[in-house]
């Protein structure tokens, strides 16, 4: 090996380096076809081939490879402990190898860990001759002992030694490229921003037939233009429109830079929109493709806890279940609030969800035994097989690279069920998570045309490759710093001996990623001065550095403005007479009277919004059980008037709580404020019962009531009879004091009480809310002309429904309190009126 720095100067790194082999073939006799030129990475090698097309269009090619490529022509069967990069093998044999050291309680946590630390440490140990690695891994534990020795890093320790005795003792599909070949004549490492050591290791093995070039061009920098976002997604905009710019004037390929995950996903998806075809070399996580997310979902409903959103989702895209039946008994499910899915009861379903209920109990109890790996994967499969989702994953690319990276296919069985480790048991959770694991740390790379306009790209793989011009987002000091973290959890010192890049390399692979990359022609560096919080960033160093030294204009805005003629719309004014309403609640009349179009859009439509489920405990859901609390106290009390009320109170309290499978921890902010509750609640109901000498009679009663063609009906909170004759109707409300005594000022506005008036009927009725409060006082709120109430409320239904059913329109009003929490906003399009 006689040039190990060689740097050329050409214009285009590509035809400078296709002229330096062309030089070496020539100066060392070698046979074009028994040349081997090495290059950094995959996506360089077609770019490579067309190069030297150009150079020697008639003659024979040299083999453009890269490690990867050049050793997979071998035949190679990693051993039981090898690390082989194949996360789905190395995360068993990580987890084999801390139970081996003792630390199988904590393998959990630290087999991930493990696993990556060896990723990092592979690529060194790779480059060192087999027989070598011993003397390496004695250098390192040393380092190792140094560093570690404080008791708090026990485990950092463990991962860390674990590791070096890992990589050490593997063998590599690359070993047999450190053997040099007899029909290799000439190898050029073409070196690219960093000095990677298989390659340097691979020259230095095959001695005077070897040369290492640099792959950089010292052009110069091209016309670079600097934009300032106000924010991310004004970042996204400007960017977008710049790539497009660069597309409309014919500057083709335009090259992407990938800085930051988030921001190139939302640019691609606003290229999309305007058309432009793309290459996307970055992909995303394997985890967050629709077939990854269908696949772990089938997976997840199958944990104790799985929550009911989960495994409604599953089944809303399994398309074996009549969506009919699903969505019935999602409305089932919605409307009892149950949130973890085992506590759903087959008596909480109708006849219809009896069928999708039992698949799914089928498959969560198919899911639970523990076992080997690959009868987990056969168990998922048929669980796939059976949503009839595991057709869709095959018929999908992202699917084909879930089922390989997981080896979900049956073919991959045999190759398993050899590697002891796969062989151990495990549970549903460790295989859940070792599942969750790979589909996290794959990435999926969607299909994308040879002659893309736009080529999505790594922002260190810009180095070689023809772009006509470069859009770079995300040149913040957040997301592009001049020196970045090294990954993993080893020091400097170690980083040193262990051969792996300095944070001072990695500096210098940047600055000079920088460089390389504002050789472009035409280029576009974009940062944001604010993140989404709106807290304040500032732009990366090497944009400082550009912005001092003058070396780049300020850009406009890229976007073009057009002018948008306005066009509210126009406030709707439906009629619904083919629209009759066979019952109406009290909650539904209130609807008509504070809204016409939301009483059309909620009942007569019934588009109403689905019950959230997994949601924090609320002030609804205290409400609720101090319905049901108070319900079962009063139906008890009855039962057995000398029973204590304050036991019979809390018994009721903790039976509605089982019942309504509610979570302690987030309940009890509740049940703290329950003692105050309760002894306010038990002193109003002595003195209501001194005092109007009542008796409970009923609680959550339902009544009927024919009135002018429709059937009234609701579900009354108590009734008592009270001394004098006659009886009370009575409603708990747990709202401010205010809020309930503003309901009763203006009888004909006051709905609730008078509809229970009407479908009681009593003429001698009295009507009242009682306001619970948190801090210990209840408090009666009479509705004192309840009569008055209820004779104009029968009056105004009666003209009402009259009106609709002759066609009279049901106008959105758009006004007061109303409007803030309806359901019916999106449909009205008030905030588009004129």
């Amino acid at each position: 090996m006689d040039a190990i720095a060689e740097t050329h100067h050409a214009g285009s790194p590509l035809a400078g380096l296709m002229s330096r082999v062309g030089e070496l073939i020539e100066r060392h006799g070698a046979h074009p076809a028994r040349t081997v030129v090495l290059l950094p990475f995959v996506h360089l090698l077609q770019p490579a081939r067309e190069a030297w097309a150009r150079v020697s269009p008639l003659g024979f090619m040299p083999r453009f490879e890269t490690t990867a490529t050049w050793s997979a022509g071998a035949a190679f069967e990693p051993g039981v402990d090898d690390f082989c990069g194949e996360l789905a093998r190395d995360l068993l044999a990580a987890r084999s190898l801390l139970e081996r050291a003792g630390l199988g309680a904590q393998a959990d946590l630290l087999a991930p860990r493990l696993a990556e630390a060896a990723g990092q440490l592979a690529p060194v140990a790779a480059a060192i001759e087999p027989a070598a690695r011993g003397a390496w891994a004695a250098r390192a534990r040393h380092s190792l002992a140094a560093a570690f020795d404080a008791p708090v890093l026990a485990h950092e320790a463990a991962v860390a030694s674990i590791a070096v005795e890992w990589v050490a003792a593997s063998s590599f599909a690359t070993d047999s490229l450190l053997v040099p070949s007899a029909g290799t004549e000439l190898i050029v490492v073409a070196q690219g921003l960093r000095d990677e050591p298989l390659p340097l290791a691979l020259a230095r093995a095959h001695g005077d037939k070897a040369h290492v070039v640099r792959l950089q061009a010292d052009g110069a920098m091209g016309a670079i233009t600097l934009h300032e976002a106000g924010d991310p997604a004004d970042e996204a905009e400007r960017a977008a429109a710049c790539v497009l710019q660069h597309v409309r004037e014919g500057r083709v390929p335009v090259a992407l830079a990938a800085v930051d995950r988030q921001l190139t996903r939302r640019i691609r998806a606003l290229l999309e929109q305007g058309h432009a075809t793309l290459r996307d070399e970055t992909g995303w996580k394997l985890s967050t493709t629709r077939a990854g997310a269908h696949a772990m979902l089938a997976l997840r409903t199958a944990l104790h806890a799985a929550s009911s959103d989960a495994v409604i989702d599953w089944l809303k895209n399994s398309p074996v279940h009549a969506p009919a039946s699903v969505l019935a008994l999602e409305r089932r499910v919605r409307r009892n609030g149950t949130r973890e899915w085992r506590h759903v009861l087959a008596s909480d379903l109708g006849d219809g969800q009896q069928v999708v209920f039992d698949f799914v109990q089928a498959a969560r109890e198919a899911m639970q035994e523990a076992r080997p790996l690959p009868q987990w994967l056969a168990q998922w499969r048929s669980v796939l097989q059976g949503s009839g989702q595991w057709r869709a994953l095959e018929g999908d690319a992202a699917g084909q690279q879930v089922i390989a990276a997981l080896r979900l296919a049956e073919s991959d069985r045999a190759e398993l069920d050899a590697f002891p480790p796969a062989r151990r048991r495990m549970g549903l959770a460790e295989f859940v998570a070792w599942a969750n694991d790979i589909l996290e740390a794959e990435n999926f790379r969607p299909p994308g045309a040879a002659d893309a306009q736009v080529v999505i790209l790594p922002f260190h793989q810009l180095l070689g490759r023809p772009f006509a011009a470069l859009v770079v987002p995300g040149c913040d000091e957040a997301r592009l710093p001049a020196s970045p973290d090294p990954a993993g959890v080893w020091t400097p010192a170690q980083r040193e001996a262990l051969g792996l890049p300095t944070r001072q390399a990695l500096e210098r692979e940047t600055r000079e990623a920088w460089r390389q990359a504002l050789q472009a022609p035409h280029g576009d560096i974009l940062w944001r001065c604010a993140d989404e919080s709106g807290e304040a960033v500032l732009p990366a160093t090497l944009v400082q550095e550009l912005v001092l030294a003058r070396a780049a204009a300020q850009g406009s805005d890229p976007r073009t403005q057009r002018e948008v003629a306005v066009q509210p719309t126009s406030r709707p004014v439906p009629a619904a007479h083919a629209l009759p309403l066979a019952s109406l609640s009290a909650s539904a009349y209130e609807d008509l009277r504070k809204c016409p179009y939301r009483f059309f859009a909620l009942r007569q439509l019934a588009l109403r919004e689905p019950d959230e489920i997994d949601v924090d405990v609320d002030k609804r859901d205290f409400g609720n059980w101090l319905h049901r609390v108070l319900n079962a106290f009063h139906e008890r009390l009855a039962r057995d008037a000398s029973a204590p009320r304050r036991e019979l109170l809390d018994e009721a309290a903790e039976q509605v709580m089982r019942e309504m499978r509610l979570d302690e921890g987030e309940f009890l902010p509740f049940r703290a404020a329950w003692a105050q509750a309760r002894e306010g609640y038990l002193a109003w109901l002595a003195k209501h019962e001194a005092k109007e000498g009542a008796t409970f009679q009923a609680a959550e009663s339902q009544h009927t009531l024919e009135h002018a063609g429709v059937q009234l009906l609701g579900r009354v909170d108590r009734i008592d009879t009270l001394r004098a004759g006659g009886r009370m109707v009575m409603d708990y409300k747990t709202e401010s004091l205010a809020t309930s005594q503003a309901r009763v000022k203006q009888p004909g506005e006051d709905t609730q009480l008078a509809f229970y008036a009407a479908l009681l009927g009593d003429e001698d009725l009295r009507a009242a809310y009682v306001n619970i409060g948190e801090r210990g006082e209840t408090k009666t709120v009479e509705q004192g002309e309840v009569a008055a109430a209820r004779d104009m409320l029968l009056a105004g239904i009666a003209a009402d429904f009259r009106r609709i059913g002759q066609g009279a329109p049901l106008p959105a009003l758009g006004e007061g309190k109303a409007c803030d929490w309806c359901g019916a906003r999106g449909l009205c399009r008030k905030d588009f009126w004129p």
